[in-house]
């Protein structure tokens, strides 16, 4: 799978550390994200609703199948999220630019995952489908 394949084939996306915050890129990513077709959920436990839709506390309170799960957090808690992904059966894992953790994505892709590390959503949709 490619990633223009991969936004194709996508129209859930739950974004993990996605803050009400305007300012923040969490924020910004997933309003175009929105803004673009795909169904954004908030995934932070500080947070009752982001962008219109009712925020979760982990991926699995999720009640419905993600497709992507894009993650907005530090390096070192990729881990666990790469483990609920897992558990809640995502086909993708999106670690934002700056975002890296081999180990968890090597995890990811033995688990059948799509692993993008380092890299911007918004970036990559722009550049292949604007």
């Amino acid at each position: 799978m490619t990633i223009p394949e991969l936004l194709r084939s996508s129209r859930v996306i739950a974004v993990v550390g996605l803050s009400s915050k305007k300012f923040r890129a969490s924020y910004g990513v997933a309003e175009y994200m929105q803004r673009e077709g795909y169904r954004i959920i908030p995934v932070n436990p500080n947070e009752a609703e982001v962008l219109g839709e009712k925020s979760y506390a982990r991926l699995e309170d999720i009640p419905e199948p993600i497709d992507i799960v894009d993650i907005f957090r530090r390096s070192e808690f990729v881990g666990p999220v790469v483990d609920s992904a897992i558990r809640v059966g995502a086909k993708a894992i999106w670690m934002q630019e700056d975002v890296e953790d081999d180990e968890a994505a090597k995890k990811a892709r033995d688990a059948g995952l799509f692993v993008v590390m380092d890299r911007c959503i918004l970036k990559e949709h722009s550049r292949h489908f604007r």
